[in-house]
């Protein structure tokens, strides 16, 4: 995979960088940087790529990702939200190296290199070490000075109590940090954000990226470690779960609204994703506390 690297910014008088987003689609590319990324998202859910993971997320999550892992978090589109229900996130961004060279290499920190080590893959927290997180990055946020470095390096504590459960990219996955083809990819993404719940024939969307659909697929799974095809099911399914989530459509509305014409298809391919069938699924949201 061949991301866009981007350039974060960080303030004359700060050695990290910690913001509030209110434009979720800011960064809607795959991108990577050298900085690792801690990101709490408040309000907003959407379809998330880290390395070769993809899934939904939603208010509550907090991700932590490595140096130079390529990733993209893609909103839902709400166009009938109030400003005051638009989408927001906090993130933090900072170097590895930024607190010293040596600094990671003290037998103390040893948790704290192990952590930063794990990201590389991603990190999902969730339950109450995520719930920790979130309020140490809002402490962080509000904080100064040396605060502000005891705060981020207590959410990297915490994140280290996190399981090989929570770890997003899958251990064999590579890419390359060439920008040569972060357009293509780019656009193959775009397409299947916006055509997935239509019928998508393999020769337009190798077309898009100048090939014929032999090459294309065996170039997609080279830079992914997955087929075109389970890339594709992987968004349907995801935008299935929203549907299960967030409207009263019944489930075999949402199967065709998915871009399914099989029920009996999209049912199978739901329980082999998510382990549930989409009523399981469903349930599981509804019965959740508030």
């Amino acid at each position: 995979m061949k991301p866009q690297r981007l350039q974060v910014a960080t303030a004359p008088n700060r050695s990290f960088s910690v913001r509030r987003d209110h434009l979720p689609n800011i960064n809607s590319r795959w991108h990577c940087h050298t900085e690792v990324e801690l990101i709490h998202f408040h309000r907003g859910s959407g379809t998330q790529f880290v390395g070769d993971n993809i899934r939904r997320f939603h208010p509550g999550d907090v991700v932590l990702v490595g140096t130079n892992l390529p990733h993209y978090w893609h909103y839902d589109r709400d166009d009938a939200a109030e400003a005051s229900q638009q989408p927001y996130s906090t993130v933090i961004h900072f170097t590895e190296n930024f607190w010293g060279d040596r600094f990671l290499s003290l037998p103390e920190n040893a948790v704290l290199k192990a952590v930063l080590d794990r990201a590389r893959r991603g990190i999902r927290l969730t339950g109450e070490a995520g719930q920790r997180v979130a309020g140490l990055m809002e402490t962080l946020y509000k904080a100064e000075g040396t605060y502000q470095l005891i705060a981020l390096m207590e959410c990297l504590l915490s994140a280290s109590q996190a399981d090989e459960s929570c770890l997003l990219a899958s251990m064999g996955f590579q890419h390359e940090a060439s920008e040569v083809e972060h357009e293509r990819i780019n656009t193959i993404y775009a397409y299947t954000l916006n055509h997935f719940q239509e019928k998508i024939r393999l020769d337009d969307v190798a077309s898009l990226a100048g090939l014929v659909p032999n090459s294309f697929c065996r170039y997609f799974r080279s830079r992914t470690g997955k087929q075109y095809t389970q890339f594709l099911l992987e968004i349907r399914i995801g935008n299935a779960c929203k549907l299960l989530i967030n409207t009263n459509m019944s489930i075999k509305q949402i199967c065709y609204e998915s871009g399914f014409n099989n029920f009996t298809c999209f049912y199978k391919k739901f329980k082999h994703i998510t382990g549930k069938s989409p009523l399981q699924y469903q349930r599981s949201f509804a019965t959740r506390p508030l």
